[in-house]
């Protein structure tokens, strides 16, 4: 393929998204001259096709068969974000935001709305985009979307996400292009730099300067490699960005082997991935085809190819040096640094490595420009991040925003807030690596520096809500139980710290725990962040000691006063049926599997503790809230 041949494709393919384009960013009503009455988008992604969003696609097939409406193009795409109301369909150009679809739910819609002269089907919309009034509203304009701002997520949800056409029209590969007809090796990474990009992955180490130091390192060969492991507990967007928007990640590694003369790349993605995985393969095809990737691209005499490497699963295999021993065909397991892979990496020859989402951002910043990018975010945190937000809150899904916006617009104006109204307690970022934010903490500004100055860190992007009703001590002792099982076992710091570590946690939470237990936990973890060989070891205490930092009454709770103040913790508890509020239903005595509760009907109930088992029947069929944990 020629660069002449590369943006006829753009021009012809950009009037097939123009009309999604134009509707997500200006919300403007307009059809553009796509050649198609209207374009329905339905969410390809992970979290929607497990909802069986394929189903609700094949049932529009079926209905636009039986109505004959052939002027309608179905689009199958990559994640909308949110991920909670899946699975997602939106019909443009009105911008109609269908959630929780169901085959026969398409099958109204076909009926009502996309027959010609058919009207939007009110009541399948998701509630935020429909006024008190009945009026619609474009999906754009609602919170979740209007705070965000979407650059590494630029095509998901927008573009097909096995079409390289509609990738090319929407601006992938033409960095590339630019790249290899006006750019040498030192300005693409002097660009680089300039943008302030710091890899997405965990660290935060400036991606100018990762990539520079493989350009001056001496070798025949190198390599580029990218991170899909994604292990985090919670975290998915990596997977998002390759299910979404393959192609990006191909552009940007083909770039970055031009920057600092690799021919060959490698991407580590875990086999859990199966559609990003498909998708990969399918996007190597296309490039391949279009000669994208192999020999000679777009004519310049550079010459990449690239790779796909599956992991298995080993949490480990997202640090560095682990990763790149896996690639090579041995056991993951990280290796001594330095010297760094940038200097000695993958086959012993310089290697750089950036996750998924660190490569998504390329592209804006050679066409865009550095001075774009650093244009936002705060002084040390350049750009946007995508953060996958969970727990305990309304919208849960995929956000990316500016640098240093607070975590408290993230979770009220973005997230929609904690279910049941229930108060906010604290979040945990970078997974079994991070800490947690207190709710004092609520305005901080989420950016790389901001984060580690309170004991928590950004780590690849996993966000995790929690309510009043969370036991922070039972929280630690999950990532504990996480990071123990993943332990590589190379290094005796972490094979027996982090057991060590989840013991005494577990014998605090059985109630167990004596006073030096809190040094005890001190102790091991200064050993293990002073000595651990990998990030894996020398980051696990950190949930722990985050927690005790913030929340160190409920550790002397459990420990001093054998008490869960959240009611979490069952070794700790004990049921107490309120005698001026149970009305002697018997409801709660019907369903005890324990037959721990005894009383006469209309008359109050009571709780033997030594047959109860905990296991809380009696307050789920309880219809009084006459049952209480103390």
């Amino acid at each position: 393929m020629t660069i002449q041949e590369l943006n006829k494709i753009a021009q012809q393919g950009a009037d097939l998204i123009n009309v999604r384009r134009i509707v997500r960013e200006q919300a403007e009503k307009l059809a553009g001259n796509t050649g198609y009455r209207k374009q329905v988008l339905v969410c390809g992604g992970t979290g929607c096709t497990s909802s069986h969003s394929l189903q609700v696609i094949e049932q529009l097939e079926k209905s636009f068969k039986e109505l004959g409406i052939d002027d309608i193009l179905i689009v199958k795409t990559g994640c909308f974000g949110l991920c909670a109301l899946g699975p997602i369909m939106i019909v443009y150009p009105e911008g109609a935001f269908y959630s929780q679809m169901t085959p026969e739910h398409a099958k109204t819609v076909c009926e009502k709305h996309l027959v010609k002269g058919g009207e939007v089907v009110k009541e399948l919309l998701y509630k935020e985009t429909v006024h008190a009034d009945g009026s619609v509203i474009p999906f754009s304009e609602i919170p979740f979307y209007k705070h965000q701002m979407r650059i590494a997520l630029r095509n998901c949800g927008v573009i097909a996400a096995e079409s390289i056409d509609e990738a090319i029209a929407a601006g992938d590969y033409s960095a590339l292009a630019k790249v290899l007809t006006e750019m040498t090796p030192d300005d693409v990474i002097n660009e680089v730099l300039a943008s302030g990009l710091r890899g997405r992955g965990g660290a935060g180490f400036p991606t100018g300067r990762k990539w520079a130091f493989a350009k001056a390192s001496q070798g025949d060969i190198k390599y580029v490699c990218c991170n899909a492991d994604e292990g985090d507990p919670g975290a998915f967007m990596d997977r998002s960005v390759l299910e979404g928007d393959p192609h990006c990640v191909l552009e940007a590694m083909t770039i970055a082997g031009y920057a600092i003369g690799a021919h060959q790349g490698y991407i580590y993605v875990r086999a859990e991935y199966p559609i990003a995985v498909d998708r990969l393969k399918i996007a190597l095809k296309q490039a391949h085809e279009y000669g994208l990737l192999g020999k000679n691209i777009l004519g310049s005499g550079f010459d990449f190819d690239i790779d796909i490497r599956l992991g298995a699963g080993a949490f480990v295999c997202g640090e560095e040096t682990a990763l790149m021993t896996s690639i090579e065909g041995h056991r993951g397991e990280p290796r001594p640094r330095p010297p760094f892979p940038a200097v000695k990496g993958l086959f012993e020859k310089p290697t750089i490595l950036n996750n998924v989402e660190t490569w998504a951002n390329i592209n804006p910043i050679i066409t865009k420009g550095a001075k774009w990018f650093s244009s936002i975010g705060t002084e040390k945190s350049k750009g946007t991040k995508v953060f996958a937000v969970g727990g305990k809150i309304n919208n849960v899904g995929l956000v990316e925003v500016p640098m240093g916006t607070t975590l408290n617009t993230i979770i009220y104006e973005i997230g929609g807030g904690i279910p049941g109204g229930k108060a906010f307690k604290a979040a945990q970022t970078g997974g079994p690596s991070g800490g947690c934010i207190p709710a004092k903490h609520i305005d901080i500004q989420m950016d790389f520096d901001n984060l580690v100055a309170i004991g928590s860190m950004m780590g690849s992007g996993g966000l995790i809500v929690m309510d009043e009703d969370t036991c922070m001590v039972d929280i630690a002792k999950f990532y504990l139980e996480f990071t123990a099982d993943e332990s590589c076992g190379k290094c005796t710091p972490c094979r027996i710290g982090t057991k060590r570590l989840l013991e005494t946690l577990t014998k605090i939470c059985e109630g167990k725990g004596e006073p030096e237990d809190l040094e005890k936990i001190k102790d091991i973890a200064e050993q293990m962040k002073s000595s651990s060989l990998c990030a894996l070891g020398q980051s696990a205490p950190n949930p722990v000691l985050s927690a005790m930092e913030h929340f160190g009454d409920e550790y002397k709770g459990h420990i001093y006063d054998k008490t869960c103040a959240a009611g979490v913790c069952k070794s700790l508890l004990n049921y107490h049926i309120q005698p001026d509020v149970c009305k002697g239903c018997t409801l709660c005595k019907r369903n005890c599997p324990a037959n721990a509760i005894s009383g006469e009907v209309k008359s109050a109930h009571v709780i033997d503790t030594k047959k109860c088992i905990k296991c809380g029947q009696c307050i789920q069929h309880c219809r009084f809230n006459a049952i209480v944990k103390k």
